[in-house]
C-alpha cells in the first residue's frame, strides 16, 4: 500500500466530526491543504520520474510524520489519537520498505518475508483499530444526540419554568388580595354551618310532625265519627225505653257498645301514635335500645309518604315494604335511625316525583313514582334497603353526595346535610355502613348496614 493513499486516509479522517466533536474552521482549512498535498506529493512519487518521485517520496514521509506530530500533539486533534495507532505500525513499514528499496534493494529483497508477515499483522492491527475507533464514533455520536435532546428538554423546562414562576406570581398576588376576604367568609360559612343543621334538623322534625299528624287525624275521624253516632243511639235508648220498647233498645245498647269498642280500637291507634313520638323525642339524647326494625322502618316509611302528602295534595306515588321475619330487634338509637331513614325514603319520593313531571312534560303519563324499602337479616346484624325509580346519580357525583353541604337539588329544596348526616350516624353512631347503587335514569338505591352489636 502507498503511504500517500494512507496520509489522504488520515487527512480525511481528522476532518470528520466524532461524535459531538468537531474540529474547528481554521484547522479544516490546514487539513483541506494538508490532503492537496498528498495528493500531489502522491501523484508526483508515482510519476517514475527518479529525482522528482524521489523527492516527492521523502516529502511524503515529512508530510507523514508532521501529520503524526500535530495530531498526537495538539490538543485539537487528541480524539483522532486512535486513528493514528492505528495507522502508525503500517506508516513505519511502508517508510521502511521504500527507504530499503531506495538504498540496498538486495537486503530488502532478504527480509521481504518478514516484512510481508509484519504488514499482514500491521493491516490486521488498522483495521482493528478502525473497527474499534467506528464503534467510538457511533457512540459518541449518540451521546451527543443524547446531549441535544437534554438540551431541548432543558430550554422547554426552562421555558415552562418561566411560564409557571410567572404564573405563581399572578396566582399569588390573587391569593393575598382576596385572603382577608376568605379569612372573612370562612367565618361567615362557619355560622351558617351551625344555622343550616339546625335547619336540617328542624326540617326533619316538621316533616316527621305532618306525617304524625296525618296518622293520628284517621283515629281521631273515627273516634268523633262514633262519638257522635253514639251520641244519637243513647238518645234512640232513651226514647225506647221511654216507650217500653225494651227489646230495640236492647239493640240500640248492642250497636252502642260495637261503636265504644271501635272507639277503644282507635284510642290506642292514637296512643301508639303519641307513644312513638314520644319515644323518637326520648331517643334524641343519644341512648340506645333494643328496637323493633321491621316496625320502625314500616312507620317511618307511612310518615313519610303522609308527610309529603300533608305538603303537596297534589302529590301521587307509591311505596312497597318488604319486611324479613327473621329479623331480630338491634340495639340502636331509634330516633337517629328513623331519621335516616325518613331522609332516605323522602329523598327517594322527591327523585321518583321529579322523574314524573319531567316525563308528563315529555308527553308520558303512564308513570307512577314507587320508593320499595326491605329489610333482610344478615350475619351478625340487619340490612335495610331503600330505592327508588327516579333518575338515579350520574357517576361523576355519586362519591360526593355524602360529603356535607352537597345537593343536585334546587336552592331552597335541601341543604346538603341530610345524607351526611345520614352518613355519619350510620357509620360513626352505630358501626355500620350506608352504600349507594345507582344507575342514571333507571334507579338509586340506599344499602344500610346495622351490626347485631353496635358502637358506643
Amino acid at each position: 500500500m502507498n503511504l500517500g493513499v494512507i496520509l489522504l486516509i488520515l487527512l480525511f479522517y481528522l476532518r470528520r466530526p466524532m461524535g459531538p466533536i468537531e474540529v474547528s474552521a481554521e484547522w479544516k482549512r490546514i487539513i483541506n491543504g494538508g490532503m492537496i498535498a498528498a495528493f500531489v506529493l502522491w501523484a508526483f512519487s508515482n510519476s517514475g520520474i527518479p529525482i522528482i518521485s524521489q523527492v516527492a517520496l521523502f516529502l511524503n514521509f515529512g508530510l507523514g510524520a508532521l501529520i503524526v506530530y500535530l495530531t498526537l500533539r495538539n490538543p485539537e486533534l487528541q480524539h483522532r489519537k486512535g486513528m493514528i495507532y492505528a495507522w502508525l505500525p503500517l506508516m513505519g513499514l511502508i517508510v521502511i520498505q521504500e527507504f530499503l528499496e531506495l538504498i540496498s534493494p538486495s537486503f530488502f529483497n532478504s527480509i521481504e518475508v518478514y516484512h510481508s508477515t509484519a504488514t499482514f499483522f500491521a493491516i490486521v492491527w488498522a483495521v482493528v483499530m478502525w473497527i474499534n475507533n467506528t464503534k467510538q464514533r457511533k457512540a459518541l455520536e449518540q451521546e451527543r444526540l443524547k446531549t441535544l435532546q437534554k438540551e431541548r428538554e432543558y430550554k422547554v423546562t426552562e421555558a415552562l419554568k418561566a411560564q409557571l414562576e410567572k404564573q405563581v406570581q399572578e396566582r399569588t398576588k390573587e391569593i393575598t388580595q382576596k385572603k382577608n376576604e376568605l379569612e372573612k367568609a370562612l367565618q361567615e360559612l362557619k355560622s351558617a354551618q351551625d344555622q343550616l343543621i339546625h335547619s336540617e334538623k328542624m326540617a326533619s322534625l316538621g316533616e316527621l310532625t305532618a306525617g304524625i299528624a296525618h296518622e293520628i287525624q284517621n283515629p281521631l275521624n273515627f273516634v268523633n265519627n262514633f262519638s257522635e253516632v253514639s251520641a244519637e243511639l243513647i238518645d234512640e235508648a232513651k226514647e225506647e225505653l221511654d216507650s217500653g220498647n225494651q227489646e230495640d233498645a236492647k239493640e240500640i245498647l248492642e250497636d252502642l257498645k260495637a261503636n265504644l269498642q271501635k272507639i277503644l280500637h282507635h284510642g290506642k291507634r292514637a296512643d301508639s301514635i303519641v307513644k312513638g313520638m314520644l319515644l323518637h323525642s326520648r331517643s334524641n339524647s343519644g341512648q340506645k335500645e333494643k328496637s323493633d326494625i321491621n316496625a320502625l322502618t314500616d312507620e317511618y316509611l307511612r310518615l313519610s309518604y303522609h308527610g309529603l302528602r300533608a305538603k303537596d295534595k297534589s302529590f301521587t306515588a307509591d311505596f312497597k315494604i318488604e319486611l324479613d321475619e327473621n329479623v331480630e330487634p338491634v340495639e340502636i338509637v331509634p330516633g337517629d335511625i328513623g331519621r335516616v331513614l325518613l331522609n332516605l325514603i323522602n329523598n327517594g319520593f322527591y327523585a321518583a316525583d321529579e322523574k314524573k313531571k319531567e316525563l308528563e312534560k315529555a308527553g308520558q303519563t303512564d308513570f307512577m313514582p314507587t320508593v320499595w324499602v326491605k329489610t333482610q337479616k344478615i350475619q351478625n346484624g340487619v340490612k335495610i334497603t331503600v330505592r327508588d325509580n327516579g333518575n338515579g346519580i350520574p357517576d361523576e357525583i355519586k362519591s360526593k353526595i355524602f360529603q356535607p353541604f352537597f345537593t343536585t337539588k334546587p336552592t331552597g329544596k335541601g341543604t346538603g346535610l341530610g345524607l351526611s348526616m345520614s352518613y355519619d350516624i350510620i357509620t360513626n353512631g352505630h358501626g355500620g355502613d350506608l352504600k349507594v347503587k345507582s344507575k342514571p335514569g333507571e334507579f338509586t338505591e340506599f344499602e344500610i348496614i346495622i351490626p347485631q352489636t353496635t358502637k358506643s
